[in-house]
C-alpha cells in the first residue's frame, strides 16, 4: 500500500524564488588538508548576503548521497541560503584519512568549515547546520562548540550518548548489527575519490585509505564500558553547552528515537521537537508514514533564526509527536495510522504513570509475589526488525515481523484485553528484581499489541546486561543465585492499544541479533514481588493539521538517475534442523544505476548475515560483505569486503579483508585477525 502525503511534490528550481547555481569546490582546513564541497548558491546582485547551511558527513556527496543533496540543498538555495554539503577527511573526494568516528580533527574541521562560510563575501556570517544520523550527532557536537557563526541546528535521527545509542553498546547489549555498521564504515572507507575532482593523485589517496585506517569495529570491542573513549562527542554529559536553538527530529522506528525527548528535558534554550513513525531517514521520504513537509518546516526554523523573519515558530509547542495504533506486524508495511498531538513542554505537566505489576496470572496494580524463570531460545529477537531502517523500499521487510514467535520463547505478562484504549506516551521504565544461575545474565523486555486476531506487534523494549545494573560505566560482579534490583528503560514511544487489543510485557534473556549474547548460558528468573512497568500518559492537544509541516512535502527537483538494472532485496531466515543454528540474511543487490550529473555508475552488494545455536551463546556469529564498483568512460574501480565477527566465553573475533580492483585488475588486499578480550559483553 501506498499513500500520496508520502511522495514529496518535486518542485523545478525555476520555480523557487531564487535561481540556483552549484559547484564543486575545496575548502581548505587549518592544518593545510583540503575537504570537498558541494555549494549551491541564489543567483543574486554582488551586494546580496546570505545566511549560509551546513551539512558535513562521511557519505559520499559525489554518488552516496547526490540525489537527495540535489533535492534538499537546492531547495533551501532556492529559498535564499548558502548550501554547503562537505565530505569529512578521508571520505568521498576529501582529503585525508577517516581513522574513526567523531574525532576531536573531525570536530575540529567542522569548525573550519563554519568559519569559512561565515567569511565569504556572499555571506551574511550566520550559519545554521542539520543532518541525518552521523550528520544530527555532528550539528549537536558543534553546537556544544559554540562557534560564534552557528546560529541554529535541526539534528534528524541523531545520538546525543555515543555509548547508550550510538553505533555498538545500543540500548544497553552489545548490537549484533553493529558488526554490519563496523563493516559499512570498513566498506566506505576503502572506496576511491572521483578522479574528475580530485586529480591524479586520486590513485594514491585510494591506496592510503585501504592500507591505514584500523578496523573501527575493533576500536570499539576495546572499549566495553562508557569510559572515555565515548563520552569523548558525547554532548549529553554537558547539555548547557548547547545555547543556540535546536529542532531536534526522529522517529519511533528510528534506532535512536530517545534523543527528541531528552534534548527537549535537558536544553535550556530555544528547542523544538518532532517524532513521527519513521525508519532512519529523513521524514519526507521515510516509512513508515506518514510523512511530512520537512524542508519548509526546517526553512521556517532557519528563518527565524537565521534571517530574523518573525514567523512565531519558537511559540509553537515544544514536542510535537505522532500516537500511532493499530500497526500492522507485516514487516513489510510502510503506513501507521495514528493522530499528531502537541505536548507545551516537556515533560508535560499532564504526564502520570501507571504500575503494572507482573504476576503469574499475568499482570496486577499490586505486588503479588512468585518467581517464573525462563532460558530463551538464543536466536529470539530475529523478528525484532532492522537496528537502523536505511530505506524507503517496504519490501526490505525493515520493520518488526509478527511477535509471535518471539513471544513464544520469553516470559509473558498480559493485562485484560482492553475495554477503552490504553495509551503509552513517553518513557516505560521496568523495575526488576531478577537472579541468574551464571557468573552474567541478560535482561531483554518487549511491550506488545496483541490484536484480536493472536498477531503481537512490536510497541518498544529494552535490553540491560545485568553486569551494568548500577551503570554503564563499570561491570559489577553477577553471583548465580543473587537477587538482583535494576531498572530498565526502554526506547521512547507514543502509542494507543485499542479497544479489543492486548498489551503483553514479554521478557527474555535474548534479543539477538539486537544484543549479543552474554558469555554463559544461563536461565533468568524473576521474583515478581519486585517486578514492575511504569507505563507513562500524557493528555495532549491534537495537533493543528493545518501547520506548514503537515501539507504535501517538497523538494528541488534531483538530476534524473538511470537505473540500468533494478536492485533486489532480500530478507530470510533459515533453521538448520541437524545442527541447531539458525541464520538471518539481509542481503540488498544494489542493481546498476547511472547518475547523470556526475556521469558515474554504481553497482553493488551489501548482506548482513546472524547466525547462532538456539541453546548455545557462544556460537553466535555476525558476517558483513559488501562490492562498490564506479565506472565512467577511462575508469574502473571496484572495492570488495568482508569482515566476520564471532566468539568464545572468554574473546570476541574479529576476523576481515578488503580487496580493491582497477580496469578489473586486483591492485591491494589487507587481511585482519583480532582478538578482544570480553569484559562482561
Amino acid at each position: 500500500m501506498t499513500h500520496a502525503s508520502l511522495t514529496p511534490i518535486e518542485v523545478p528550481t525555476s520555480e523557487l524564488p531564487y535561481e540556483v547555481i552549484d559547484e564543486e569546490i575545496y575548502i581548505p582546513m587549518s592544518d593545510g588538508t583540503r575537504l570537498a564541497a558541494r555549494i549551491w548558491r541564489p543567483v543574486a546582485g554582488d551586494s546580496d548576503r546570505f545566511p549560509a547551511i551546513l551539512e558535513y558527513i562521511p557519505y559520499r556527496k559525489r554518488d552516496g548521497t547526490r540525489t537527495r543533496d540535489e533535492e534538499q540543498h537546492g531547495y533551501l538555495a532556492g529559498h535564499g541560503y548558502v548550501c554547503a554539503r562537505v565530505d569529512m577527511r578521508g571520505s568521498g573526494d576529501s582529503e585525508g584519512l577517516q581513522m574513526d568516528e567523531y574525532l576531536p580533527i573531525e570536530q575540529q574541521d567542522g569548525l573550519d568549515i563554519i568559519d569559512w562560510l561565515s567569511r565569504q563575501s556572499w555571506s551574511s556570517g550566520r550559519v545554521g547546520m542539520f543532518g541525518l544520523s552521523w550528520g544530527g550527532i555532528t550539528a549537536l557536537q558543534m553546537a556544544s562548540h559554540r562557534p560564534p557563526a552557528l546560529k541554529a541546528i535541526v539534528p534528524v535521527g541523531a545520538s546525543d550518548d555515543r555509548y547508550y545509542d550510538d553505533g555498538c553498546y545500543f540500548v544497553g547489549g552489545l548490537a549484533g548489527e553493529t558488526v554490519g555498521w563496523g563493516g559499512v564504515m570498513f566498506g566506505f572507507n576503502g572506496r576511491p575519490p572521483d578522479p574528475v575532482l580530485y586529480g591524479d593523485g586520486w590513485r594514491d589517496a585510494w591506496l592510503a585509505r585501504l592500507s591505514e585506517p584500523p578496523l573501527f569495529m575493533k576500536i570499539w570491542l576495546e572499549h566495553q564500558q562508557r569510559d572515555d573513549y565515548w563520552l569523548q562527542g558525547t554532548v549529553c554529559t554537558d547539555y548547557e553547552r548547547i545555547e543556540i536553538p535546536v529542532y531536534a527530529v526522529s522517529g519511533w522506528t528510528d534506532c535512536w528515537p530517545n534523543t527528541v525527548m531528552r534534548l527537549m528535558k535537558n536544553l535550556g534554550g530555544s528547542r523544538k521537537g518532532l517524532i513521527g513513525p519513521w525508519s532512519h531517514l529523513y521524514p519526507d521520504r521515510a516509512l513508515p508514514g506518514p510523512g511530512v513537509n520537512f524542508l519548509d518546516e526546517m526553512l521556517r526554523w532557519f528563518d527565524r533564526w537565521l534571517k530574523g523573519v518573525e514567523n512565531g515558530i519558537e511559540t509553537e509547542p515544544v514536542l510535537t509527536l505522532y500516537r500511532q495504533e493499530d500497526v500492522s506486524s507485516d514487516p513489510c508495511h510502510d503506513w501507521r495510522d495514528g493522530t499528531w498531538l502537541d505536548a507545551e513542554s516537556w515533560p508535560d505537566q499532564s504526564v502520570s504513570y501507571r504500575e503494572l505489576y507482573l504476576t503469574p496470572e499475568g499482570t496486577s496494580d499490586v505486588p503479588i509475589g512468585g518467581e517464573m524463570s525462563i532460558n530463551s531460545p538464543q536466536s529470539l529477537g530475529m523478528m525484532s526488525g532492522d537496528y537502523m531502517p536505511l530505506d524507503a523500499d517496504p519490501g526490505k521487510a525493515q520493520m518488526p515481523g509478527d511477535q509471535r514467535t518471539e513471544d513464544a520463547g520469553a516470559l509473558c505478562f498480559d493485562l485484560p484485553v482492553q475495554g477503552d484504549p490504553f495509551d503509552i506516551i513517553g518513557t516505560c521504565v521496568a523495575e526488576f528484581e531478577v537472579s541468574t544461575d551464571a557468573g552474567n545474565g541478560l535482561l531483554a523486555v518487549r511491550l506488545c499489541d496483541v490484536s484480536p486476531d493472536g498477531s503481537s506487534t512490536l510497541i518498544t523494549y529494552g535490553i540491560m546486561n545485568i553486569a551494568q545494573r548500577d551503570g554503564r560505566e563499570a561491570q559489577a560482579d553477577v553471583q548465580p543465585s543473587t537477587p538482583y534490583q535494576l531498572s530498565l528503560t526502554l526506547n521512547d514511544i507514543a502509542h494507543r492499544v485499542l479497544p479489543g487489543h492486548t498489551l503483553r510485557i514479554a521478557v527474555s534473556n535474548a534479543m539477538f541479533p539486537m544484543a549479543w549474547p552474554v558469555a554463559e548460558n544461563h536461565t533468568l528468573t524473576l521474583h515478581l514481588h519486585n517486578c514492575k512497568i511504569r507505563i507513562p500518559n500524557a493528555d495532549l492537544t491534537a495537533s493543528d493539521a493545518a501547520r506548514v509541516v503537515f501539507q504535501q512535502p517538497r523538494v528541488a527537483q534531483a538530476a534524473p538517475v538511470e537505473i540500468v538494472e533494478q536492485g533486489r532485496p532480500s530478507r530470510i531466515i533459515k533453521e538448520d534442523l541437524s545442527n541447531g543454528v539458525r541464520t538471518l540474511t539481509l542481503r540488498e543487490e544494489f542493481g546498476e544505476y547511472h547518475l547523470s550529473s556526475a556521469d558515474i555508475t554504481v553497482t553493488g552488494f551489501s548482506q548482513d548475515q546472524f547466525e547462532i545455536n538456539d541453546t548455545d551463546v557462544t556460537t553466535a556469529s555476525a558476517a558483513y560483505e559488501f562490492k562498490m564498483g564506479y565506472t565512467r568512460e577511462g575508469w574502473d574501480v571496484a572495492t570488495t569486503g568482508k569482515m566476520v565477527m564471532t566468539c568464545d566465553a572468554h574473546s570476541f573475533s574479529l576476523r576481515g579483508e578488503v580487496r580493491a580492483y582497477d580496469s578489473g585488475q586486483e591492485i591491494y588486499h589487507r587481511e585482519w585477525d583480532e582478538s578482544i578480550p570480553r569484559k562482561g559483553f
